[in-house]
């Protein structure tokens, strides 16, 4: 799961960056509004966590473009005003989720989670296919039954080809979905990432490269 943090306060920032990466997702941080425009325009996020008060283009603004735009994005907007007739106008503008300051970071945590649940890509909640299960809440991974431990990475890039319903999924695809914009793009991460994911979950191998394409998981996933 990737998520832009769009919040003015440095500190607070840089809080929910370490917290959600902690949980295996993907994290850009910016402080204004102007700034979120920018990465929106170029990267394609499941959620954004926009402070409302942004400085520069306000959060509103930011809003009205990602609800008018064909990303996707979940919206979850936070603000130090926990009146009614504020959430009210949040969600007037399109915003899917609302959150008052000061909050808990398991809430925060669990409300990204339902957001990605939400059908704007129709996801299923458990994937299980090839005798592999994997459960995003949980942040869990069996295969036939015996549990696999991974690294946050690892989850991460299992989850996005697990997603794609046997199609095929990019290196670059990856490096947007489980790196952040840091990642370098002629870097031989995903390679390595998915290296050691056929390994942690044995054979018969269940991650397929398609030359000169990417990769692809070899059963299409059912919901339970």
């Amino acid at each position: 799961m990737r998520v832009l943090i769009a919040e003015d306060e440095i500190y607070l920032a840089e809080a929910i960056q370490t917290v959600l990466a902690r949980e295996g997702m993907a994290v850009d941080v910016v402080h204004d509004g102007d700034q979120a425009l920018e990465r929106l325009a170029v990267n394609d996020y499941d959620a954004v966590v926009l402070d409302r008060d942004l400085p520069g283009t306000h959060g509103d603004d930011v809003c009205r473009t990602v609800v008018a735009g064909e990303s996707g994005s979940a919206v979850l907007m936070l603000t130090a005003s926990g009146h009614l007739d504020e959430k009210v106008a949040g969600f007037e503008l399109g915003a899917d989720d609302y959150l008052t300051k000061p909050f808990a970071f398991p809430e925060l945590i669990a409300r990204l989670r339902s957001l990605a649940r939400r059908p704007r890509e129709a996801r299923p909640p458990v994937f299980e296919a090839s005798g592999v299960k994997l459960d995003p809440f949980r942040r869990e991974v069996y295969r036939d039954g015996r549990y696999v431990k991974m690294t946050r990475k690892e989850f991460a890039v299992l989850e996005v080809l697990m997603a794609a319903s046997g199609g095929v999924v990019s290196a670059e695809r990856l490096l947007e979905k489980a790196w952040d914009e840091n990642a370098d793009p002629f870097t031989n991460s995903v390679r390595v990432t998915i290296s050691t994911l056929r390994k942690r979950l044995g054979e018969p191998w269940v991650i397929e490269t398609v030359s000169g394409s990417g990769y692809r998981f070899t059963n299409t996933p059912r919901a339970l």
